[in-house]
């Protein structure tokens, strides 16, 4: 089965939400349908990590398990933009290693 339409999803700091909406918005993935644009979901979610030796974190120490608010963004996208859509993530993304999940979408049409 080939899939057309991915989800992404990206965890990232609520100040950067509006600039990461702009700029996905530039480049037309969050359209749908032709008469919507901005289309994202945005879900207030807690995260958890700890940076270890060598890491750059945006946020906690070295060696001390940081927990924060983050944002979850979410958004559909066509095959034939997934690719630039990770490479925007990543320049807006403040954080070394961005978590950014790729997840297939089944639609009706397509079984």
């Amino acid at each position: 089965m080939k899939f057309n339409i991915f989800k992404i999803e990206t965890f990232i700091p609520e100040e950067y939400v509006t600039e990461l909406r702009k700029s996905l918005n530039d480049i037309g993935v969050l359209s749908i349908g032709g008469n919507y644009d901005n289309c994202m979901t945005v879900s207030k979610v807690i995260g958890s990590w700890r940076p270890l030796e060598g890491a750059n974190p945006f946020e906690g120490n070295i060696g001390e398990i940081c927990i924060a608010e983050e944002i979850k963004v979410e958004f559909c996208c066509k095959r034939d933009i997934v690719k630039t859509a990770v490479e925007t993530i990543k320049r807006v993304h403040p954080y070394e290693v961005p978590v950014i999940n790729i997840i297939p979408i089944v639609n009706i049409e397509d079984i």
